[in-house]
C-alpha cells in the first residue's frame, strides 16, 4: 500500500537532512582548518599587499570603504578578526555575493594566502568615516553600547584580535549588519550575540551605529 504524501514527504525531508549533515559537519572542519592554519602562519605583508590590489576595487586603495555603507572600512582592523570573516565567506558562513568570489580558491589559494592579506591590511592605518546618523539618538545610542558591548568590544569600540573594532565604522554599514544579524543574514553570528540584539528597537539600533560611526572623529 503506497504511503500518503505528507507520510512519504517527511520521511524525503529525514532522508535529505541525514544526508546533509555529514557535508556541513565537514564544511565546519575545513573552516576551522582553514582558520587555525592561517592563525599559525607566518604572514608576508609584501605578498600580502600584492593580494590587496584585488580587494581596492571595492575596498579602496586606503582600505577606506564606501561612506554610503555598501562596503566596510577595513583598515587597521585586527587581524584575526579579517581571518575570520574572510574564512567565514569562503565557506558560505557568511554571505556577500563578492566577497564569495573573491575569498575562493582562485583568489586566495589557500591559508596562508588568507594570512598573508589579512596581515597587510590589520598594519594599514585605521581610517574614519564621514558617514554619520542625523544625531537623534546619539547620547541614546551612547547609554546602549556602555550597557551592551562596551565589555568586548573595548571602551572606544577598539576591539580586540577577537571581537572586531567598530569604531568609525561607516554607519549604514554598522546599521545594515545589526539588522542582517538579527533577521538571521549572519549564519557564523553567535547565538548569544543575536539574543543580545534581538530586544533592541529602532532608536537602540540607529543610536549605536550613530555613536560608533562617530567615534574617533
Amino acid at each position: 500500500m503506497a504511503l500518503p504524501i505528507s507520510i512519504r514527504t517527511m520521511l524525503y525531508s529525514a532522508w535529505l537532512l541525514s544526508a546533509l549533515l555529514p557535508l556541513t559537519a565537514s564544511g565546519a572542519a575545513d573552516s576551522q582548518l582553514d582558520y587555525d592554519q592561517a592563525l599559525r602562519s607566518k604572514p608576508d605583508l609584501a605578498h600580502g599587499q600584492s593580494l590587496f590590489e584585488t580587494c581596492t576595487a571595492c575596498h579602496g586603495e586606503r582600505g577606506a570603504g564606501v561612506v554610503d555603507g555598501s562596503v566596510p572600512a577595513i583598515a587597521g582592523q585586527h587581524h584575526d578578526v579579517i581571518v575570520r570573516q574572510l574564512v567565514n565567506f569562503r565557506y558560505d558562513r557568511r554571505w556577500d555575493l563578492r566577497m564569495e568570489h573573491f575569498t575562493d580558491r582562485h583568489h586566495l589559494s589557500g591559508p596562508q594566502d588568507i594570512a598573508d592579506v589579512a596581515a597587510f591590511v590589520s598594519a594599514m592605518a585605521v581610517t574614519r568615516t564621514s558617514d554619520y546618523g542625523s544625531g537623534e539618538y546619539l547620547r541614546h545610542g551612547r547609554e546602549v553600547y556602555a550597557n551592551l558591548c562596551r565589555s568586548c568590544h573595548g571602551r572606544a569600540a577598539e576591539g580586540s584580535e577577537r571581537y572586531p573594532r567598530l569604531a568609525g565604522q561607516h554607519y549604514e554599514y554598522l546599521l545594515r549588519q545589526m539588522h542582517d544579524m538579527v533577521e538571521g543574514r549572519r549564519p557564523s553570528f553567535q547565538t548569544d550575540h543575536k539574543r543580545l540584539l534581538d530586544p533592541l528597537q529602532f532608536a537602540d539600533l540607529t543610536g549605536v551605529a550613530d555613536y560608533l560611526s562617530r567615534l574617533g572623529s
